[in-house]
C-alpha cells in the first residue's frame, strides 16, 4: 500500500475536500458520541496550520438518495465547533465562489452527501461536481472506504489527493497487523454467524498462525465436531462449511482454537442460574452462552507466546452479565501484555469496540478501529474502493 499524506501537500491558499466520517449517534437533537468528530480534528487542525481551507464531505444516516430533515449534518454543527475551537459554516448547496468568498481559515461543513442518489452511484457528474470545489483531495473516513460512493472514490481520482492522519493512522495499523505483522500472529473472531464471516475465516487461516473462534460462531464448529450444544444457538446447516474450514486451516498449518469448556444456563437473561462444564457436557435443556475459565487461560497461554493480536467479536453474550466473563478476562490479559510492550493489538467492529471499552481493555490496546464494515472487508482480504483510488 503506497498513499500520500497531508505532509506531502503544499495546501498554502488551497481549498482542501475532506471526506469525514461524522456519522455519530443522536438523541433529541444531540451528539450522544462524538468520538468520530474527536478523531477527525487532528486532520482539520493540520490543513488549517498548512494555509488550507478544509471543506468537509460527509454521510449521515440512510437517507435513500433523497432530503430528509433529520438527517441534516447541521445537526453536527455544535459539536464540531467545540471539538475544533472555532465556527464551522454550514453550506447547503455550495458552489466554488461561494468557498472562495469565504476567510481563509474557514472551516466548512457541506449537507450530507447522501441527499442525492448521485453519491452511492459513484455518479461521474456528482464527482466532477465536487472537484470542482477544491484544489486538493483527503480522505479521512477509513470506515467509508470500502465504499465506491462519489465523495470517496470518484472525487479522489480527479484531483491531488492524500489520506488524512486518521485514515493514515488506521492504514499503519490495519498493515502492521496483517500486512507485514511481527509473527506468531493470533486472531480472535467472535459472534453469532459463520456464514457471515466465511470471507473473513477464509482469508484468516491463510495469513495467522493461531484463530480463536467464540461466541454463536464456536457453537456451529462444536456442532460440526458432532459435540452436542444442547439449545444453543448455532447454524447446523453450517456444519459442512465448518468442518472444511477446520481441514484447510490444518493444510495452512493455522492452529483453530474452540472452548474446551462453556457457561451454560437455561434461558438467555441477566444474572440466569449457570454452571461451568466441559464443552462436550453441555445438557439438552440449556444453552452456551459464554467461554469457560479453562478456556481463557489457554486462550492467555496463546496470547502470550504472540506478537501480534487482531479481533473481531466477542467470545460469549457479553451484553449481559455473568456472560461477558470470558470476553472480558481475555481482553483484559491481551490489553495487559500489550501494555508490557509484549503484544502489538488491533481490534475493530461494533460489538468488539464496545465489549473493550466495557472491560476497561481498551485504553492498552495499541489501536482500535471505528470502522465496521471496511475494518471486516480489510480483514477478509478485499481491495478497499476509498483506499485504492488514493495514490
Amino acid at each position: 500500500m503506497s498513499w500520500k499524506t497531508l505532509d506531502d501537500m503544499d495546501l498554502a491558499g488551497k481549498t482542501v475536500l475532506v471526506r469525514v466520517d461524522i456519522n455519530v449517534p443522536v438523541k433529541d437533537g444531540v451528539v450522544t458520541d462524538a468520538t468520530r468528530i474527536e478523531r477527525i480534528v487532528p486532520t482539520i487542525k493540520d490543513i488549517l496550520a498548512k494555509g488550507g481551507k478544509p471543506v468537509m464531505l460527509a454521510h449521515f444516516g440512510r437517507p435513500k438518495g433523497k432530503p430528509v430533515p433529520e438527517m441534516s449534518l447541521r445537526i453536527t454543527v455544535p459539536t464540531l465547533e467545540e471539538k475544533l475551537g472555532q465556527s464551522v459554516t454550514f453550506v447547503e448547496t455550495p458552489s466554488r465562489e461561494a468557498l472562495d468568498a469565504l476567510p481563509a481559515d474557514a472551516v466548512v461543513l457541506v449537507e450530507n452527501t447522501r441527499f442525492t442518489p448521485m453519491e452511492t452511484d459513484n455518479d461521474p457528474k456528482m464527482a466532477q461536481f465536487l472537484a470542482s470545489l477544491g484544489d486538493v483531495y483527503c480522505n479521512d473516513a477509513f470506515s467509508a472506504a470500502h465504499r465506491a460512493h462519489a465523495s470517496t472514490e470518484g472525487v479522489a481520482k480527479l484531483l491531488p489527493n492524500c489520506a488524512g492522519r486518521l485514515m493514515a493512522q488506521e492504514l499503519g495499523a490495519l498493515e502492521s497487523a496483517l500486512g507485514k505483522p511481527e509473527r506468531p500472529v493470533v486472531a480472535v473472531v467472535g459472534g453469532a454467524k459463520v456464514s457471515t464471516k466465511l470471507d473473513l475465516l477464509g482469508n484468516l487461516i491463510e495469513k495467522v498462525d493461531h484463530l480463536v473462534i467464540g461466541g454463536g460462531m464456536a457453537n456451529t464448529f462444536l456442532v460440526a465436531k458432532g459435540v452436542e450444544i444442547g439449545t444453543s444457538l448455532a447454524e447446523r446447516d453450517m456444519a459442512d462449511t465448518a468442518k472444511a474450514i477446520l481441514e484447510k486451516a490444518e493444510g495452512t498449518g493455522c492452529t483453530i482454537h474452540l472452548p474446551v469448556d462453556i457457561v451454560v444456563a437455561a434461558e438467555f437473561a441477566a444474572g440466569a442460574a449457570n454452571e461451568v462444564l466441559p464443552v462436550d457436557q453441555c445438557p439438552a435443556d440449556k444453552m452456551i452462552l459464554d467461554a469457560g475459565p479453562a478456556t481463557v487461560e489457554a486462550l492467555k497461554g496463546v496470547f502470550a507466546q504472540c506478537k501480534t493480536l487482531i479481533w473481531n467479536g466477542p467470545l460469549g453474550a457479553f451484553e449481559i452479565e455473568p456472560f461477558h466473563t470470558g470476553t472480558f478476562d481475555a481482553a483484559l490479559a491481551a490489553a495487559a501484555l500489550t501494555a508490557d510492550g509484549k503484544l502489538k493489538t488491533v481490534a475493530g467492529g461494533g460489538d468488539t469496540v464496545s465489549a473493550l471499552n466495557k472491560s476497561g481493555a481498551a485504553k492498552d490496546f495499541t489501536y482500535i478501529s471505528t470502522a465496521g464494515g471496511a475494518f471486516l472487508e480489510w480483514m477478509e482480504g478485499k481491495e478497499l474502493p476509498g483506499v485504492a483510488a488514493l495514490g
